[in-house]
């Protein structure tokens, strides 16, 4: 359920009225502003929306991290092991030639 920002155009409009302005001009740009704060402010609902998304998606972040590193771990540790291999077979050829 989203919450909009209350925004009284016509105290606004009396407002700009009583320092000058014309009906027309206070109403216009009472309109305005109204249009303005509806569609740029966030209210506190849309900003707890967007937590709850960036939560979600850093979860899922974690989890591709995760991922990533257990991987990259298998990856470190099949190419170590065959190096080892490798290095025992030289260390083996050598000692069988010398």
């Amino acid at each position: 359920m989203a919450t909009s920002i209350t925004f009284d155009t016509l105290a606004y409009a009396n407002r700009m009225k009583s320092v000058g302005f014309t009906n027309e001009q206070a109403e216009a740009l009472a309109q305005t502003q109204a249009e303005l704060i509806e569609d740029r402010l966030a209210t506190k609902y849309d900003l707890v929306t967007l937590r709850n998304n960036v939560k979600i998606d850093m979860k899922e972040l974690r989890k591709d991290l995760q991922l990533d590193m257990k991987e990259l771990e298998f990856r470190i540790v099949t190419r170590l092991g065959g190096i080892i291999v490798i290095g025992f077979s030289i260390m083996g050829a050598l000692v069988k030639i010398l």
